[in-house]
């Protein structure tokens, strides 16, 4: 019994402090990204840096921590889901980049807290999901939120807002059918964020050399060497792969609600980092449309949270396994009792022998994030893959 509460209490440390380091990086990078952008305005060139970053990076790492890889994608998929995804992905990250150039960072992670708006509705539009009158309710308080933001905005920017709509767009597209692509495929959450990033850049450097490579070249930061420049630059796309990874080992350890509550929480960090840091004017009206956002978000994860724990009676007479969420009790069963075949069928678990040795492929530790190269139960990491 207290060694169960000693693994509880170091498993809630480990998440707090991965929360901590995660809210840390993701607040820098932004500000960095913005002061790159105020010096160096080139957003699609940031955008290909940090393309670089995942490409380059993941890969070495990614071998380095045993995460395992994908099989063969047959041509067919990968053209009708993987490409588009891509495509998603680079839309997302270059408007992304343009409405951080344009408006305050404050003012963008307000508006991209609109996300669960467009999830409900892209849900509904490509699925006919519907979702319950609690959801819809919840989406009033982001509505009413941006729209007080956006018109108590002192450094307003139509362009900033389109782009900041279309990026939150972009990203819960992908967020969507990305979770199709790891039900299909069974590629590790990691390995398909490293997939998309090489065939982005591949798609996008025609693009870039086209369109900003000759003014890149010929901005004296470039010119000149500004090595302060290229120090961000650099920096910028380091972060932005570092937060990527933590994300989704935050993800790896918790429930999808408690990773959706830190994300909400991490974008109250970004928002007041970035007020203090950069020192955009901001008026108390304007705070008061951030926070309803926020709260917004709040309220529709724990609206979402609601109307699972109602539908779970009929959810159980369904042929879709539910996975539960990792703990530290995942790595200590040296047998899985749930297998899937042709539908779902429970096989119990028989009481292995003391003498009985653990396999090879088993962790010693309860806490390992990254163990065989998952850090989670195939399937169950299809909350939120892009941050």
């Amino acid at each position: 019994m207290l060694g169960g509460k000693r693994t509880s209490s170091r498993h809630v440390a480990v998440v707090l402090l991965m929360c901590l380091f995660w809210y840390v990086i993701s607040s820098s990078n932004n500000v960095i990204g913005k002061m790159v952008l105020n010096e160096f305005p080139f957003p699609m060139t940031v955008t290909l840096i940090q393309l670089c970053s995942i490409t380059l990076y993941s890969g070495p790492f990614f071998n380095l921590w045993r995460i395992r890889k994908y099989q063969d994608i047959p041509r067919s998929y990968y053209m009708r889901l993987i490409v588009p995804l891509a495509i998603g992905k680079l839309l997302a990250s270059v408007t992304s980049h343009i409405s951080l150039w344009k408006v305050p960072v404050s003012y963008a992670h307000t508006v991209k807290a609109t996300m669960p708006l467009f999830t409900v509705v892209l849900t509904r539009l490509f699925f006919g999901e519907k979702q319950p009158t609690l959801v819809y309710l919840s989406l009033l308080p982001i509505i009413t939120g941006v729209a007080i933001a956006t018109v108590t905005e002192i450094s307003f920017d139509m362009v900033g807002l389109i782009s900041a709509l279309i990026s939150t767009m972009g990203f819960s597209l992908q967020n969507i059918f990305s979770k199709k692509v790891l039900k299909d495929t069974g590629i590790h959450h990691l390995r398909l964020l490293h997939l998309l990033g090489k065939l982005s850049l591949f798609i996008f450097l025609p693009l870039w050399l086209y369109v900003d490579s000759l003014a890149v070249f010929r901005h004296s930061a470039i010119k000149n060497l500004d090595y302060r420049v290229i120090a961000l630059l650099f920096t910028d796309g380091v972060l932005n792969w570092m937060q990527n990874i933590i994300a989704f080992s935050v993800l790896s350890l918790v429930t999808p609600l408690t990773y959706a509550v830190a994300s909400a929480s991490k974008r109250i960090f970004v928002i007041a980092v970035s007020l203090l840091i950069l020192g955009n004017p901001v008026t108390w009206v304007n705070c008061l449309g951030m926070t309803l956002a926020i709260i917004g978000v709040l309220c529709y994860n724990r609206a979402k949270q609601i109307s699972k724990a109602r539908e779970l009676p009929t959810h159980t007479q369904s042929n879709h396994i539910k996975y539960t969420p990792l703990n530290d009790n995942y790595y200590r069963s040296p047998i899985n009792g749930n297998v899937m075949a042709n539908g779902l069928h429970k096989m119990q678990t028989t009481k292995a022998p003391t003498t009985m040795h653990m396999p090879m492929t088993m962790p010693a530790s309860g806490n390992s994030l990254l163990a065989n190269g998952s850090g989670m139960p195939s399937g169950s990491t299809t909350r939120l893959l892009f941050v």
